[in-house]
C-alpha cells in the first residue's frame, strides 16, 4: 500500500470543514490523505423543522443565522444534531471565532448524545491534539463509536490506526473488513486503499478482479491515484477487459490534474499512438512536465531526441506555463 502501511499516515492531519463537510475532491498529491476530513452523505436532523433551517443556513454561507438557529434548538431541545453544527461553526471560526474548547464542548455534548458526526469530529480533534493534549486512543475509540453507527469515514481512519499498528496492534485482517464497510458506503479512499490491500493479497485474499473494480470506483468518484492506477490496469487489462482508448482517456485526465505517472504514461501513448492518435509534439509536452514532477523516462528522452527542431520547439512552447507553474509552486 504505497510501500507501507506507514505511507497513508505520513502526512499532516488536519481538521477541515469538520462533520458538516461534503466529500472533498482528491488533491493532486503522490498519496491519499492519511486520514480523510469529510464524512460522506452526512445527513442532518429531520427533512424539516428548525434544525434543517440551520443546516440550509451553514450550506447558503448564512453563518451567523446558522448560529442562532442551532442554539436555539440546542438550548431548548439539546439536539445533538444542533449541538454538532455549533461544533463545527466554533471549530472553524465561520460566524463566530475559533474557538477550539467550546468546539470540542459542543462535539462532546452531541457525541454523547450518539450524533455520530460528532463522533467524527471529536475523534480528529483528539487526533491531532486540537482543545487539548493528542490522543489516538480515545480518537479511536470515537472512530469506532462512529465507525459502529455508519459513519464510512470514521471507519476508513480507524482502519488506517489498525494498518499504523500503535494504538491496536497491526491488523491488516481488521483493516480490510473496515475499509470494506466504508467502500461499500461509497468513499473513495477506502475504495482505493482495499484495491491496494487486494493487489497485494494482504489482510486478504489477492484478487487482482476486485482491485480493479474497487479502483474504478475510487477513480470515478475522482480520487486521483486511483485514476492512474486503474487507467494502467485498463490500458494492460490487467484484471479487468483491455481498452487502451478508454485508459488513455483517463490517463488523459489524471495528467491534467497533475499527477506526474499519468504525465508519463501519457507521453508514452502519444508516442507510440496506442489508445490515442500519435502526436509528437504532445508527446514530447507531457514527457517535459512529467520530468519537472520527478518521473524520468530514458525511453522518451531518447524519442525526444528523435524528433525535428521545429517539434521539439513546438513542444517546448505547449509545455512552458505548466512549468512555470510547477517551477513557481517550489519557489
Amino acid at each position: 500500500m504505497k510501500g507501507a502501511a506507514g505511507m497513508l499516515l505520513a502526512a499532516a492531519l488536519v481538521l477541515p470543514h469538520a462533520a458538516f463537510a461534503q466529500a472533498q475532491k482528491p488533491q493532486a498529491k503522490p498519496a491519499p490523505s492519511p486520514f480523510t476530513n469529510a464524512p460522506s452523505g452526512v445527513q442532518i436532523g429531520t427533512p424539516i423543522g428548525e434544525a434543517d433551517l440551520a443546516y440550509g443556513a451553514y450550506q447558503n454561507g448564512r453563518y451567523l443565522t446558522a448560529f442562532a438557529l442551532a442554539m436555539k434548538r440546542a438550548e431548548a431541545l439539546a439536539d445533538p444534531v444542533a449541538m454538532t453544527l455549533l461544533g463545527e461553526l466554533y471549530a472553524n471560526g465561520l460566524g463566530v471565532a475559533t474557538n477550539d474548547q467550546k468546539a470540542a464542548d459542543w462535539y462532546k455534548l452531541a457525541a454523547d448524545r450518539g450524533d455520530r458526526n460528532a463522533m467524527f469530529a471529536l475523534g480528529m480533534f483528539r487526533l491531532v491534539g486540537r482543545a487539548g493534549p493528542a490522543d489516538r486512543a480515545e480518537a479511536a475509540r470515537l472512530f469506532q463509536s462512529a465507525a459502529d453507527r455508519g459513519h464510512a469515514a470514521a471507519a476508513y481512519n480507524l482502519a488506517l490506526l489498525y494498518l499504523e499498528g500503535q494504538v491496536f496492534p497491526q491488523d491488516f485482517a481488521k483493516a480490510a473488513q473496515l475499509l470494506r464497510k466504508a467502500a461499500d458506503a461509497g468513499n473513495p479512499e477506502a475504495q482505493y486503499a482495499l484495491a491496494t490491500m487486494y493487489k497485494e493479497g494482504r489482510g486478504v485474499e489477492k484478487n487482482i478482479s476486485e482491485a480493479a473494480q474497487l479502483l474504478a470506483a475510487s477513480a470515478l468518484a475522482d480520487n486521483l491515484d486511483a485514476e492512474v492506477e486503474f487507467a494502467i490496469m485498463l490500458y494492460n487489462g490487467t484484471g479487468v477487459t483491455k481498452d487502451e482508448k478508454r485508459a488513455s482517456e483517463i490517463m488523459r485526465k489524471a495528467a491534467q490534474r497533475g499527477s506526474p505517472i499519468a504525465q508519463n504514461r501519457l507521453a508514452r501513448v502519444l508516442a507510440s499512438g496506442k489508445g490515442l492518435p500519435a502526436d509528437p509534439v504532445q508527446a514530447i509536452k507531457w514527457h517535459l512536465i512529467s520530468k519537472a514532477g520527478g518521473a524520468t523516462d530514458l525511453w522518451l528522452d531518447e524519442f525526444a531526441g528523435q524528433q525535428p527542431p521545429q517539434v521539439r520547439a513546438e513542444a517546448e512552447k505547449a509545455a512552458k506555463p505548466w512549468l512555470d507553474a510547477i517551477a513557481a509552486s517550489r519557489s
